[in-house]
C-alpha cells in the first residue's frame, strides 16, 4: 500500500505562499535603483532597436535584465563577460557555418562537440559564464539553419545576434555608471549605516524604558553578516584604498556585524536600571554613534569615555553589554595601533581542483547534451520551428544539482505564464488601440518595471522576473510593428513547457546528481567550523583575542547560510521515494537549527564567562571548561559520524555539569553555570542520523496534522 502523506488545507498553503511572495517581494535598499536603471535602459534598447530596426529585441532586453547588477562593479564585470562571451560564440558559430554548411550531419556533430566543451567549461572554471553565453549562442544559431536556407542571409542574421546582445551591453554600462551609479562602497558604508542605526534604537530603548522597536532576527542577522561580506570583496575590487587596507576593513565589517548580532540578544526592557547601568548604556550609544559617523567620513574611530569602576561593573552584569564594550574597545584599539590584524585568505583558484578528476562534469555536460539534441530532433521531427525555445530551456535549466535544476524550472514557468498572460492581456485589448512608439512605452515598461523588481529580489525569485520580460517581449516586440498573433504566446509556452520536462527526465533517468550527500557533508563542515570557533573562543577567553573571534564568527554565518541554500534546493529535488526525501530534508533542518544554536550557546558562554572574569570561583571556571571541552568533543565526534557513508550519527551524549565540578556551586556562579548547562543540552539536541533512525517531526510542523 503507498505511503499516504500529509497535505496542508489549501488556505494554510495559500497562506505560506502568500507570506513568501510578501518577503520576497518587500522593497529593500537598493532593490528601487536597480528597477529604475532597468526601466531607464529598456526604454532606450526599445526605442533605438525600433527606429533602428534592429532585430532580436527581446534578446536585448534580456542582457539588459541579466549585466544590469546591484553595483557598479558587478555590472562591468558580467558586462565584461557577456561582451567575451557573445563574441566567442558567434566567432565559432561563423567558422563552424563556413565549414558545414551544406554537411548538416557533420555541422550537428561538430556544434556538439563545441556545445559539450562549453557547458564542461562552466563547470570548472570561476568565469563560466563565458562559456554559458558560447553554448547557448551555438545551440541558438542551429535553429538559424533550419529557418534560412541563404548562406549570406544566415549570415547576416548571425551578426545581427552579436549586434543584439552587445549594443545594449554598451547602453547598460553608461547608464549604470553616469546615471544612478550604484557604488559598492557607498553601499557597504550604508549597510554598515544601517546596522548601527539599528543598534543605537535597542540602545535608546533600554535607557528610554521603552519597547517600540522592531526586533532583531538571527535571519537577520546572518544575512547583514553576509552583505557586508559581498559588499566588502566589491569595494575591495573597485577602490585602490580598500584594497590596500582590505584587513583592516575586514575587521571593520567583522566588527559591526558582531555588534548587530549582540543587538539581537539586548533585552527589550532593562527594569529599575542603575543610574551606573544607564551611565554605560549611554557611553555605548554615544560609541555606536561615533563609529558611524567614523565608518561614514573615513576617519578614525576612537573610544569615547571612559567607564568607571561600578559602571563596568553594571555592564558586566549583563554579558550582551560587555560583549558590546569590549568590541569598540577592541576596535579602537587596533585603530590606534595602525596596525593590520592579519591577512584575509587567499583567492579562489579560477579553475575547479578536481577539473579533470571529477566524473561528475562530463556526465552533466553529456546529460544537457543529450536533453537538447532531443528536443532538436523533436522540434524538427514535427517541423514546429515557433518552439525553438525547446533547447535554449533545457541549457538554461542545466545546472550542477537536480534541486538547482528544479527551482531555475519553477522559476522559468513562473515567469514564463505570467509573461504570456500579460502579453495576451496587451494584444487583445491594448495593442489595437497602439499607433506611435509613447504608445508602445507606456504598454511596455509597467512590464519592465515589475519584471525589473521582480529580478532584482534574492535567488527564490528573481530569475522568474527575467523570464516574464523575456516571455512578454517575445510575443510582442520581435516584430517592428503591431502583433496580433497569438499562436507565438502558445508556441513560446509549450518549447518552455517541453523543453523542462525533457531537461528533467534526463537529469532524473542518468547519472542523478542530487545534493543529499553533499548537503550532509556541508553540515558536517559546519558542525567542525563551529566546534573549532567555540574551541578557539574557550582557549582565548582570557586572553580576549576580540578579533579572531569575530571573523570566525563572521565565516560561521558564512557556512550556514551556504547549507541553508543547499537544504533549499535539496527540498526540491524530485524523487521517486518520497519518504527518504522527507526524512533527509527533516534530519538536515534539525541539525542546521542546532548547528546555529549551539554556536550562540557556546558565544553566551564565552561572554558570561569573560564578562565577570574575577567574580568566578576557580572549581567552578574548571568544571565549566571541562563541560566545554567535553561538549565540543561530542560535536566534533558526531560531526565525523555525519560525514560517514553511509552516516551513522549518534546523538551526542549530555554532558552533566554536576559530573565535573569537584565541589557544590556557588550561588553568584548559577549565571555560569546555567550558560554552560544550555551549551551541553544544545549539543545533544543534535539527531540520530542513520539508515535505520526515526525522524521526529519538528514541533512547528507537527502543529495541525
Amino acid at each position: 500500500m503507498a505511503a499516504t502523506h500529509y497535505l496542508p488545507p489549501m488556505p494554510a498553503t495559500l497562506g505560506v505562499a502568500g507570506d513568501f511572495l510578501k518577503r520576497e517581494l518587500a522593497p529593500f535598499q537598493g532593490r528601487l535603483n536597480v528597477m529604475l536603471r532597468c526601466m531607464l535602459t529598456s526604454a532606450i534598447v526599445i526605442v533605438g532597436s525600433m527606429t533602428l530596426e534592429v532585430p532580436e529585441l527581446a534578446l536585448s532586453l534580456l542582457v539588459v535584465f541579466y549585466v544590469t547588477q546591484s553595483n557598479v562593479v558587478l555590472t562591468r564585470l558580467v558586462g565584461l563577460m557577456f561582451m567575451v562571451g557573445s563574441t566567442l560564440g558567434i566567432g565559432l558559430s561563423i567558422l563552424l557555418l563556413k565549414f558545414t554548411f551544406d554537411y548538416s550531419l557533420l555541422r550537428i556533430v561538430i556544434a556538439s562537440l563545441l556545445f559539450f566543451g562549453s557547458v564542461y567549461l562552466l563547470r570548472v572554471l570561476k568565469i563560466g559564464v563565458v562559456f554559458f553565453i558560447v553554448a547557448i549562442i551555438v545551440i541558438y544559431v542551429q535553429s538559424f539553419v533550419d529557418r534560412i536556407d541563404q548562406a549570406d542571409l544566415l549570415i547576416r542574421a548571425v551578426l545581427w545576434v552579436w549586434v543584439a546582445v552587445n549594443y545594449p551591453i554598451a547602453l547598460a554600462l553608461v547608464v549604470n555608471t553616469l546615471l544612478l551609479p550604484a557604488e559598492p562602497q557607498l553601499q557597504l558604508k550604508a549597510e554598515i549605516h544601517r546596522q548601527l542605526a539599528a543598534l543605537q534604537t535597542r540602545l535608546t530603548q533600554l535607557i528610554d524604558g521603552t519597547a517600540n522597536a522592531a526586533p532583531i532576527t538571527l535571519a537577520s542577522v546572518q544575512q547583514g553578516a553576509l552583505t557586508l561580506q559581498k559588499l566588502l570583496r566589491f569595494a575591495t575590487m573597485r577602490d585602490p584604498h580598500y584594497r590596500e587596507h582590505q584587513a583592516l576593513q575586514l575587521a571593520c565589517v567583522a566588527t559591526v556585524s558582531r555588534l548587530y548580532r549582540v543587538a539581537s540578544e539586548l533585552p527589550d526592557t532593562l527594569a529599575g536600571a542603575s543610574a551606573a547601568r544607564l551611565a554605560i548604556l549611554r557611553e555605548l550609544h554615544t560609541n555606536v554613534t561615533a563609529l558611524d559617523e567614523a565608518v561614514t567620513s573615513g576617519k578614525s574611530y576612537r573610544y569615547v569615555g571612559a567607564a568607571a569602576p561600578e559602571e563596568r561593573s553594571a555592564a558586566d552584569l549583563v554579558p550582551a553589554l560587555a560583549e558590546l564594550q569590549r568590541a569598540l574597545h577592541a576596535y579602537a584599539d587596533l585603530v590606534a595601533s595602525g596596525a593590520e590584524p592579519g591577512k584575509p585568505s587567499a583567492r579562489e583558484p579560477m579553475l575547479a581542483p578536481d577539473a579533470w578528476t571529477n566524473p561528475a562534469y562530463m556526465r552533466f555536460s553529456l546529460k544537457t547534451l543529450l536533453a537538447v539534441l532531443v528536443c532538436y530532433v523533436f522540434y524538427n521531427a514535427v517541423d514546429w520551428q515557433g518552439i525553438h525555445t525547446i533547447m535554449l530551456t533545457c541549457v538554461i535549466v542545466a545546472l550542477p544539482s537536480l534541486g538547482a535544476s528544479t527551482q531555475r524550472a519553477l522559476l522559468r514557468l513562473a515567469g514564463a505564464v505570467v509573461g504570456s498572460a500579460l502579453a495576451l492581456f496587451m494584444v487583445v485589448f491594448v495593442v489595437p488601440h497602439l499607433d506611435d512608439i509613447v504608445g508602445l512605452l507606456l504598454m511596455t515598461l509597467p512590464v519592465v518595471a515589475f519584471a525589473a523588481w521582480i529580478s532584482a529580489g534574492s535567488e527564490r525569485i528573481g530569475y522568474a522576473g527575467i523570464q516574464l520580460m523575456f516571455t512578454f517581449s517575445l510575443a510582442l516586440l520581435e516584430r517592428f510593428g503591431p502583433t496580433t498573433n497569438l499562436t507565438e504566446i502558445r508556441d513560446r509556452m509549450v518549447g518552455i513547457l517541453l523543453g523542462v520536462g525533457v531537461a528533467t527526465f534526463v537529469q532524473m533517468s542518468f547519472w542523478r546528481e542530487g545534493e543529499g550527500d553533499v548537503l550532509r557533508q556541508k553540515l558536517a563542515t559546519m558542525l567542525r567550523a563551529i566546534a573549532a570557533h567555540l574551541s578557539a573562543s574557550r582557549a582565548d577567553a582570557d586572553r580576549r583575542a576580540e578579533f579572531p573571534y569575530a571573523q570566525r564568527q563572521l565565516q560561521a554565518w558564512a557556512v550556514l547560510a551556504d547549507c541553508e541554500a543547499t537544504l533549499s534546493r535539496v527540498a526540491l529535488e524530485p524523487g521517486w521515494q518520497e519518504t527518504e526525501q522527507t526524512q533527509l530534508t527533516l534530519r538536515a533542518q534539525t541539525v542546521l537549527a542546532q548547528g546555529r544554536e549551539i554556536m550562540l550557546a557556546g558565544d553566551a558562554l564565552r561572554n558570561t564567562l569573560v564578562a565577570q572574569a574575577g567574580s568566578w570561583s576557580p572549581p567552578t571556571i574548571d568544571a565549566v571548561r571541562s563541560t566545554w571541552e567535553q561538549a565540543l568533543v561530542e560535536l566534533n565526534r558526531y560531526a565525523d559520524e555525519l560525514a560517514a557513508s553511509p552516516p551513522d550519527a549518534r546523538a551526542p551524549r549530555r554532558v552533566e555539569f554536576a559530573a565535573r565540578a569537584a565541589e557544590p556551586a556557588q550561588l553568584a556562579d548559577m549565571p555560569l553555570i546555567a550558560a554552560a548547562e544550555h551549551l551541553a543540552r544544545q549539543v545533544a539536541g543534535l539527531p540520530d542520523w542513520s539508515v535505520a533512525a526515526s525522524v521526529k517531526t519538528p514541533a512547528s510542523q507537527a502543529v495541525g496534522s
